[in-house]
């Protein structure tokens, strides 16, 4: 059996398995956005603070302190590494799909470098360079609205007609 190479035109039963891990996917893509929102690192000064800690506030509602080396290492390195994966098997569904190329290009490519756009600029900010604070937050987003966009690409090609 010939797939043709595009992702609308595998086995239902295929197609159904792809979609249902991509579903499973963002839940937990989603469920890691809701702990960012519970670290209030959804602003750039909750994105320093975070990481910075907030010694020098008085009476801070959560006291909060600056994050250890070994500490920073080892949140950039998980979260690299795993942020990756998820991307590359996105990505690589994405490949299969009948979207424009420049589009799925763009899909394909832009979370890796959101990825050490984001991940870089935490650590940079944790290194003393401050205003990497909005590098982070904005890539953050970008990486975001890239995966849901892709995200749903990728499910309606899944069941568009053959």
């Amino acid at each position: 059996m010939q797939l043709h190479g595009r992702i609308h035109t595998f086995p239902k039963h295929i197609r159904h398995f792809i979609a249902a891990f991509v579903v499973v996917l963002s839940i937990g893509y989603g469920t890691g956005l809701l702990f960012v929102g519970q670290t209030d690192t959804t602003t750039p000064a909750g994105i320093e603070e975070n990481y910075l800690g907030n010694e020098d506030i008085e009476d801070p509602a959560v006291m909060k302190f600056k994050k250890g080396e070994r500490e920073m290492l080892t949140i950039l390195h998980t979260h690299i590494l795993s942020i990756s994966f998820i991307f590359f098997f996105l990505g690589g569904l994405l490949a299969l799909t009948s979207l424009p190329k420049n589009l799925k290009a763009f899909l394909m490519i832009e979370p890796f470098v959101s990825i050490v756009l984001t991940f870089g600029g935490i650590y940079l900010m944790w290194q003393g360079i401050s205003w990497m604070k909005y590098v982070v937050m904005i890539s953050g987003t970008v990486m975001t609205a890239v995966y849901i966009v892709g995200a749903i690409a990728l499910l309606i090609q899944l069941y568009k007609r053959r």
